[in-house]
């Protein structure tokens, strides 16, 4: 099995506009984002639609494409730059033995062990989509687990596949409450497939694009972490990471 890290990477952001080139101590967020998932992946590229991001990646020496504008989500970013980095004659070899890890722009702390996780997931040879999931701690507060931009994730202990992703509190089958962690995995057939569909009502509803997948019937494998991820959305979020860093960082 082959694992290829793409990065999707925009500069326009209504909250955050230039976020992926934020610096923290020393370096911008996409070069954190790019040396953490190098720890676990042999390939990773970003792949953005700006010219500033690109030569920023450049600058450090990481792998970038250029894409396209006007792509719905970074699942449709991902597949344009998977095929700009691979040959029509090499996808259709390597397709079903190539696996595309989706990795969040804003997630600078990720771990490899969470990338590892994830990858660990296709060693179930049924497994089309895998994404984590965190259990709620002692630690997390009803103000966590009531947040709604911390989706949660009913899934099936037993099989291990998600059932539900929701912005309110739903629980596992354990009865347990479950953090989603925004990292895809797919399998290369399947993300080329799950592109070309259209909006659901659970997707437009909760705005989560993993529905789409599950209401057109593509099983999601779950993977669990315990560790946390610090998802950087708004300034103030850039602010509590760097400090984060000062005390937790290498």
């Amino acid at each position: 099995m082959k694992f290829i890290g793409i990065i999707p990477a925009r500069y326009a952001s209504t909250r955050f506009p230039g976020k992926p080139l934020s610096d923290i101590c020393g370096k911008t967020m996409i070069r954190r984002v790019y040396e953490q998932a190098m720890k676990a992946l042999d390939t990773v590229v970003v792949a953005t639609d700006d010219e500033r991001i690109y030569e920023g990646v450049e600058r450090f020496g990481g792998k970038v494409v250029m894409t396209r504008a006007d792509h719905r989500c970074g699942t449709d970013r991902c597949l344009e730059a998977y095929e700009g980095i691979t040959t029509p004659f090499w996808r259709e070899q390597n397709n079903r033995d190539t696996v595309i890890i989706n990795i969040q722009g804003d997630e600078p702390f990720i771990q490899p062990e969470q990338i590892e996780t994830l990858m660990a997931c296709f060693d179930h040879p049924d497994t089309q989509i895998a994404t984590l999931v965190r259990p709620f701690t002692e630690q997390d507060t009803q103000t966590d687990l009531e947040n709604p931009n911390r989706p949660k994730v009913n899934w099936d202990i037993a099989s291990g596949e998600a059932k539900m992703f929701s912005r309110k509190a739903i629980a596992a089958s354990d009865g347990k409450y479950y953090r989603h962690i925004g990292i895809y995995a797919y399998r290369a057939d399947i993300l080329t497939q799950i592109t070309k569909l259209e909006q659901s009502p659970l997707e437009i509803e909760e705005r989560l694009e993993q529905l789409r997948w599950l209401e057109n019937g593509y099983p999601i494998r779950v993977g669990v972490t315990t560790l946390e991820t610090i998802g950087i959305d708004t300034p103030e979020d850039l602010e509590h990471a760097i400090e984060w860093y000062k005390y937790n960082g290498d």
